[in-house]
């Protein structure tokens, strides 16, 4: 029998900004209360004040929803400042190489901080606003080196946001097994320490990564995301309709249409009431 008083969750969108197929179906979903949060990317090419300008009308008609700033720090994109680097040619690494790097020293978090606050400033520009969250693109924000640039950068120019960290936050015996999300667990047990040291809030779990490539069914893993999540823990999914824009810029592409359908669709809906979930 389910509690009487709901769980409250975040159902975050990732990467409004990186596609205009990828635009239009976070929009859509905005609008029929299938989602409460959406992260939007500064460094990408379906991101401009007519993207925000559709987004923001969305929201209008949803306004539970949040919108966050989905820091980005990894190929095949370019950092908005002159001086940030290592950098793969004119562009960010890869993200396996950036967390490298982090885990070796080898990254300088005055630079990072400087990127970060950069698209800070470019989300202010296009919201007349600061980001109601932040987060990272592929976790970055979670890696050494690269969580005290982050963090610090938050702080300066948000400090009333809330900031992503990625792991279960529960005992061991409740976690998510998975090796990503493992890692995510691991690499967020610092953040967490180094947001509350700066007193910046975060969420209390984190569900949503899995293995994309084998393109599985979103149903029964939204049933998992949910088990044992806390009332403020936060879903990361990546709905999207495939144009050519994203088929060049992101290895994700079906998978996402797949997201969409799930989450557009009346099993859904009904996942959320059987599991007395609501996105409030």
């Amino acid at each position: 029998m389910n509690d009487a008083t709901p769980r409250r969750i975040w159902l975050c969108a990732d990467d409004y900004g990186l596609s205009d197929g990828v635009n239009r179906a976070i929009r859509e979903l905005i609008e029929r209360g299938r989602l409460n949060a959406t992260s939007v990317m500064m460094v990408t090419p379906a991101i401009g004040r007519d993207a925000v300008a559709a987004l923001q009308a969305s929201v209008a008609k949803s306004p539970r929803c949040a919108i966050g700033l989905h820091v980005t720090l990894t190929t095949p994109f370019r950092p908005l400042t002159l001086h940030f680097r290592p950098l793969d040619g004119d562009m960010f690494l890869p993200f396996q190489k950036l967390l490298r790097a982090g885990l070796l020293r080898r990254l300088d978090a005055e630079l990072v901080h400087a990127e970060v606050l950069a698209q800070l400033e470019a989300f202010h520009d296009l919201f007349g606003r600061a980001p109601d969250f932040v987060d990272g693109h592929q976790h970055a924000q979670l890696f050494p080196q690269v969580r005290d640039g982050f963090l610090r950068a938050v702080k300066q120019r948000a400090p009333e946001a809330w900031v992503r960290q990625g792991g279960l936050n529960l005992p061991l015996a409740q976690r998510i097994s998975g090796p990503k999300s493992l890692v995510l667990d691991v690499l967020s047990t610092q953040f967490r320490s180094k947001a509350s040291r700066l007193g910046l809030r975060f969420n209390p779990a984190f569900a949503g990564a899995y293995d994309f490539t084998g393109e599985p069914d979103f149903g029964p893993l939204m049933q998992q995301f949910l088990k044992g999540l806390p009332d403020g823990g936060l879903v990361m999914c990546h709905p999207g309709f495939v144009d050519e824009t994203l088929r060049n810029l992101d290895p994700l592409t079906t998978q996402r249409e797949k997201e969409y359908a799930y989450l557009a669709s009346d099993a859904f809906k009904d996942l959320l009431a059987m599991n007395n979930v609501t996105l409030g």
